[in-house]
């Protein structure tokens, strides 16, 4: 499924695609690749949704002294996704549950260079894993 973003305006950056998924909207419009047929999607029943770590990470992201934890996410489904929590959150705020009770709506998972947004109402567990 193709998903649309806004395009960037002058002098700022362009919307990502977690912007889209944690924003009051809750209809999405998605294209299917394959026939072009449109759909509009709840973002409450996206579990997971993938994008490429340079469409979604921006600068700051990259160099922000932030927290990391290394996790895997156990969601309802039974589905296990691997990967990396890094975040900045505010001083005495920085817990890995405090991120999780904090976080938006779709956390953001670190998988190489790819980034899985995931739904905290699909996630049954986070266990953290040492690195």
């Amino acid at each position: 499924m193709a998903v649309f973003l806004a395009e960037p305006l002058a002098g700022a950056e362009g919307e990502r695609l977690s912007d889209l998924l944690n924003a009051e909207t809750k209809f999405i419009p998605v294209q299917d690749v394959a026939t072009e047929a449109m759909a509009f999607v709840n973002s409450v029943a996206v579990a997971v949704a993938r994008v490429d770590a340079r469409h979604e990470l921006r600068d700051v992201d990259r160099l922000t002294m932030r927290t990391e934890h290394a996790v895997e996410i156990r969601l309802v489904d039974g589905q296990r996704l691997k990967g990396l929590f890094a975040y900045v959150q505010p001083e005495g705020r920085s817990r890995l549950t405090d991120y999780l009770n904090d976080a938006p709506p779709f956390l953001r998972l670190l998988q190489g260079d790819m980034v899985a947004l995931v739904n905290k109402r699909h996630v049954a567990y986070v266990e953290a894993l040492s690195r």
